[in-house]
């Protein structure tokens, strides 16, 4: 259930804003994802057009179900990913859906799946028959999928055995002779070995070419079979074909949301730029399957799309963890140094990583799905981009900047009595957030702990660990400004390009004092430039001052701020409940003698949640396939108090 419902942010609340963001959804198939104020899906949707179906969502006097009226209420930010046509979208969403399980979705968010066909290479004489499961069988057999609809595939499966000759039941009919499927020649006699293994196995290779997209044979013998019916001036036969052939061409629609090569995880990466900002869009795919998409911005300094697109997986790749890594990455362009970046990120992976610009086939579409993303990302920032600039000229005159600050650094402090502290910073480039720069902090003061809470100590650990190496550089270097200059890359042993002109402190006076302490120990307060925005009456202050800054919270710049403060504020309460999650689960769970990580994952996959597994009685503990009768009871004693 969503924990909480923040009205007073939902963009129902802001019509300017509202409109602004359905006029640039583009009109074109796709999927739609609604966020909340935490930046949790809470609905995904598809349609052929986006703009169109998510609208309506919001139109007056719309006959909307209490469910979707009660969601509706809480979003605040609408993301899309656009498709080629709608059976992809469908396929997506139950991609997305699967993966981010949305509260407010009810279709599609348990374990069923879209169905796949399997042919068991396996077996002497192969099967082929229609699946919802992947199952644990031989690493021969295959699957060919998924389909978006299972009667076109059923019809379609009944069509080929029509036309070649195929084993039609899964056991024989009679024990020692053959039946009328062999008499008519439907089957070549399987089940008493009328046929050798390796001549059946051959008619299955045409029916799999079928079934991977090369479906050219089965179009030719019905156009061959329509002719004849036409011929004949059996008309309602050669519709029946006609129909036909309609329905294989919608089955093996190009699904390039999904590979055939499914044992492979890949990131796809592709950018579109102009002369100021680049849009950059990363599709993670993993086993075939879009599971995560990231978006960046960076400034493209009017820079050739392969170098941009080098800094931009020289940052990321830079932050993930190495199991993040996939083997194989493809790209838009042909890198400046595709060489190194390959060694370098098979030495994070500790594997083997291959970087690839496909030129041709499937994976070449796939790239331009992405860059087709991309594209629409950069037209919607194009359009946002003067009134961005507009706040930024307007923040720097109110804090009498001698440079626009283009990029701004937020700080939040998120606990509950101080337990389970954490910090967050966020970045914004040139007015946009750039997720790739966010970072997230837990305290390790041992003085922040339950019942005792500090964060102006929270705040001075935090920018003393985000500062303490510009301090060290600054002692070696000495003029900081020639450091902020410089072009560094990730790549080399001195990356040094995270240098903000402007630092944004959630909170007053005390918190703003606090930080400027700290700086000053690392002699960097005359460097970097620092205000705090007060929640209460959004007021701005400034070191040395002992006044907040005439301002009003409806000018551009002091928005920008509110902003930059709102997206700290949420990163820092979403991290912090992960962590406490972490713990009242750890706590909860790893105390009882016994219980594992394993046992753990299966209980939380039986029960859903740790209240469930406290409120389970003991015969439902102990009808847990594999816990057992002793460490069932030993459970529930320990929830039970014995």
């Amino acid at each position: 259930m969503i924990n909480s419902i923040l009205p007073n942010k939902s963009i129902l609340n802001d019509p300017n804003n509202l409109e602004v963001t359905l006029k640039h959804i583009p009109t074109c198939p796709g999927c739609y994802l609604m966020k909340d104020y935490e930046d949790r899906v809470l609905y995904v949707g598809k349609s052929k057009s986006l703009r169109t179906r998510v609208r309506s969502y919001f139109r007056k006097n719309n006959q909307l179900s209490p469910r979707i009226r009660l969601m509706v209420k809480q979003v605040v930010n609408i993301e899309y990913i656009v498709t080629d046509s709608e059976a992809e979208a469908l396929t997506l969403e139950d991609s997305l859906i699967k993966n981010n399980q949305p509260y407010f979705n009810v279709l599609l968010k348990d374990d069923k799946k879209y169905p796949y066909l399997c042919i068991t290479w396996s077996d002497p004489y192969p099967r082929i028959f229609i699946t919802r499961r992947r199952r644990e069988r031989s690493v021969n057999d295959k699957y060919y999928g998924p389909f978006v609809d299972v009667t076109l595939l059923r019809e379609t499966l009944f069509l080929v055995k029509k036309l070649f000759p195929l084993r039609q039941r899964p056991r024989p009919l009679y024990r020692d002779r053959t039946c009328l499927n062999f008499s008519i020649g439907r089957c070549p006699g399987v089940c008493q070995a009328q046929i050798t293994s390796e001549e059946y196995r051959e008619t299955i290779k045409k029916v799999e070419m079928i079934f991977q997209g090369r479906n050219d044979l089965l179009k030719k013998l019905l156009v061959d079979q329509m002719a004849r019916f036409s011929d004949s001036l059996d008309y309602e036969n050669a519709a029946i074909i006609r129909d036909q052939l309609k329905g294989i061409e919608q089955l093996h629609q190009d699904q390039k949301l999904s590979l055939p090569d499914s044992t492979i995880n890949r990131d796809i990466i592709a950018l579109k730029s102009d002369l100021k900002i680049a849009s950059i869009q990363i599709f993670q795919m993993r086993s075939g399957k879009l599971v995560g998409r990231l978006g960046y911005v960076s400034n493209s300094n009017n820079a050739k799309d392969e170098i941009v697109l080098q800094r931009i997986i020289e940052e990321h790749y830079s932050q993930v963890e190495s199991i993040e890594v996939p083997p194989e990455i493809l790209v838009q362009h042909e890198l400046p140094q595709t060489k190194l970046i390959q060694e370098w990120l098979s030495e994070i992976r500790g594997r083997n990583v291959v970087i690839k610009s496909p030129r041709r086939n499937q994976k070449v579409e796939l790239v331009q799905l992405v860059e087709k993303n991309a594209n629409i990302e950069l037209e919607r920032l194009r359009k946002g981009q003067q009134a961005q600039e507009f706040a930024i000229e307007d923040l720097a005159q109110l804090l009498e900047l001698t440079d626009l600050p283009r990029r701004l650094e937020g700080y939040d402090i998120s606990h509950i009595q101080g337990s389970d502290a954490v910090a967050s910073q966020v970045v914004f480039i040139n007015g946009i957030p750039a997720k790739q720069h966010y970072r997230k902090y837990k305290i390790k003061s041992d003085d922040i702990k339950l019942g005792h809470s500090d964060d102006f100590k929270s705040l001075s650990e935090i920018i003393r660990r985000r500062f303490n190496r510009w301090s060290r550089l600054k002692k070696e270097y000495g003029d900081i400004s020639n450091l902020v200059n410089s072009k560094a890359s990730a790549l080399e042993q001195v990356n040094i390009n995270d240098w903000p002109d402007l630092i944004m402190i959630d909170g007053g006076k005390g918190q703003l004092s606090s930080v400027m302490d700290v700086l000053r120990e690392l002699n960097l307060d005359e460097d970097l430039q620092v205000c705090s925005l007060a929640k209460k009456n959004e007021d701005i202050y400034l070191p040395g001052l002992k006044h907040p800054l005439k301002s009003s919270p409806d000018q551009i710049g002091v928005r920008l701020l509110i902003r930059l403060r709102d997206e700290a504020h949420r990163f820092a309460l979403s991290f912090h409940r992960q962590q406490r999650n972490k713990r009242m689960t750890k706590s909860s769970l790893t105390d009882i003698p016994g219980v594992g990580p394993k046992r753990i994952k299966q209980l939380l996959r039986h029960f859903q949640s740790v209240d469930a597994i406290q409120i389970a009685s003991l015969n439902e503990l102990k009808a847990i396939p594999g816990l057992g009768d002793k460490l069932a009871t030993d459970i529930y004693k320990y929830f039970h108090h014995g």
